[in-house]
């Protein structure tokens, strides 16, 4: 289907035919309709799917079509989990409004809070904001959403996965009127949370499942490696950087240290390598994304920070160092390669310390994944068994490596029951006296 069969105004059409945007994806044409008729959505769709123009189009659509309910306050609001992901989303915003009369601005967490009320004072008609800084500026009367036409609350499962109910609940009363249209997208609709804020949120809303996250991409060649410990996991990632055929890779770790740590011994083998965290300023991550857009370094290497929003084409490889704590972020993590029909290759390192996060994602993807060898490098770690019962019933000592026998319970004491001289006596443990044998006389 054509984006022409969708029943957007021509102004949109016309930039989305500069940027050779033709033909919808499937989340677009389930979606968009669906949105311009004016209903609240609850949407699901994997990563790369096309979502962000799902929500942005028929937005702008609304505001181009429509009279707006205040001067002041903006008719579009985006939500974003990560600054990354916002950045993103306003990026494609940026180039719908091409040509259009309309202002949008960009609210995130660690910038100067001054310079965003300077903005929001210039009342730009739509907004991409993280959770937390926008309810920021709704408690100091920066910013008022009596008017607000649409919410938008993009990767909301992630949303509520770092703590932003409270800020979800705070924007969405400031902006409670019966005409605001609420469209809520998120990577899998079983997630409790979801259901219920949407329940909260959202008025009877259509309900739309596009590809479930779980399942395969097909352009994406996923590989996974047993590692023994720390040094046998670097030996495989330097063999597999030494191997590949890459144009850009972003590789994933657990923690800041760890990005750290790897990125300079990266840098030691001569690798173009830069580190990513949460724990950088907003200034500081703006200008490593941008080298790395730029192609200034070739490898990223990044926490869970970066596991959502990034569409960078030349990202051909995604590496696992360690593996994610919550599992839906694999699929997150692995969608950052194999963008716009390209191919793309995942590979994830499995240390003992990473198993149970790895079998919770073959259960999540509902594969019996299989692990490959490197020449030289295969190790001695196969996996971690769960424990067994024993033969008799008892639980396994996983620490000594023997059954746990049985507890025999013990035998209850013998207790004197009768009286002794008017005293009770019941408590007294009952000793039995010893017979003694008569004597008898040598006579």
């Amino acid at each position: 289907m054509h984006f022409k069969d969708l029943g957007l105004d021509n102004r949109l059409l016309k930039n989305l035919s500069h940027y050779d945007f033709r033909k919808a994806t499937e989340i677009q044409q389930k979606a968009i309709p669906v949105a311009i008729a004016g209903k609240d959505l609850l949407a699901s769709s994997k990563t790369g799917s096309g979502k962000t123009l799902a929500f942005v189009l028929p937005m702008l659509h609304k505001s181009l079509k429509s009279k707006a309910f205040s001067a002041r306050d903006p008719r579009g609001v985006i939500l974003a989990p990560t600054r990354e992901l916002a950045k993103q989303v306003y990026g494609e915003l940026k180039t719908m409004l091409g040509g259009l009369s309309y202002e949008a601005t960009l609210i995130l967490g660690g910038e100067n809070f001054n310079d965003q009320v300077n903005a929001l004072r210039r009342y730009p008609r739509f907004i991409v904001a993280t959770p937390g800084r926008l309810a920021d500026h709704l408690e100091h009367r920066s910013l008022i959403l009596d008017g607000l036409d649409t919410l938008v609350l993009d990767e909301a499962d992630r949303m509520l996965d770092l703590g932003f109910a409270p800020e979800l609940r705070k924007i969405h009363n400031a902006a409670k009127h019966r005409k605001r249209q609420t469209l809520m997208f998120s990577a899998t609709l079983e997630h409790t949370d979801v259901n219920e804020i949407a329940a909260e949120m959202l008025d009877m809303p259509k309900r739309i499942s596009v590809g479930s996250s779980n399942q395969e991409h097909k352009d994406i060649t996923q590989k996974f490696y047993l590692c023994d410990h720390l040094d046998h996991k670097e030996a495989i990632l330097e063999r597999v950087l030494e191997e590949a055929k890459y144009r850009q890779v972003i590789i994933f770790t657990a923690t800041r240290v760890d990005t750290e740590r790897l990125t300079e011994k990266l840098n030691e083998q001569k690798l173009k390598a830069v580190a990513l965290s949460g724990s950088l300023t907003q200034p500081q991550r703006n200008t490593i994304m941008s080298q790395f857009e730029r192609a200034v370094f070739k490898i990223l290497v990044t926490t869970d920070v970066a596991s959502r929003g990034l569409d960078i084409a030349n990202v051909t490889h995604v590496i696992n160092f360690d593996m994610p704590k919550h599992t839906e972020e694999y699929v997150h993590r692995v969608g950052r390669t194999g963008r716009a029909g390209s191919k793309g290759d995942a590979i994830s390192l499995v240390g003992p310390k990473d198993w149970d996060s790895f079998k919770r994602v073959e259960t999540y993807l509902q594969q019996d994944l299989t692990f490959s060898v490197l020449e030289g490098l295969k190790g001695k770690f196969k996996g971690l068994r769960p424990p067994k019962k024993d033969y008799r019933g008892g639980k396994k000592d996983v620490k000594k490596g023997r059954p746990q026998a049985k507890k025999t319970p013990k035998k209850p004491v013998k207790r004197d029951k009768s009286f002794h001289n008017n005293v009770a006596v019941g408590d007294t443990v009952f000793i039995p006296k010893k017979k003694v044998a008569p004597k008898v006389d040598d006579e």
